[in-house]
């Protein structure tokens, strides 16, 4: 059977490290860790309900730049985001 060629190279990831894209890339990624872990509220609070959605919609959502990101989020999660759950997303945990 003959060897197939890898799909990726190191050379094709070369635009994430150059020309500030690294920082796109971890504001990607921070996108992630908050879904996650407000996705994981959700679960922890009976799912997807309308007064879920509603408490989403009024806590976040309806504040749009009206004050720190951070603060609303806190305030919605009773805590800071944590890691855990798109770790486990990606099966990692």
């Amino acid at each position: 059977m003959p060897l197939i060629p890898p799909r990726y190279r190191s050379t094709y990831f070369a635009h994430i490290w150059s020309g500030g894209y690294a920082g796109n890339y971890y504001a990607y990624m921070w996108s992630e860790v908050l879904d996650d872990d407000a996705y994981t509220w959700f679960e922890e609070h009976g799912g997807m309900t309308r007064a879920n959605g509603q408490r989403f919609r009024d806590m976040i959502l309806s504040r749009g730049g009206t004050e720190d990101v951070a603060a609303l989020y806190r305030a919605f999660r009773g805590r800071d985001p944590q890691v855990g759950a798109l770790l486990e997303e990606r099966g990692l945990k």
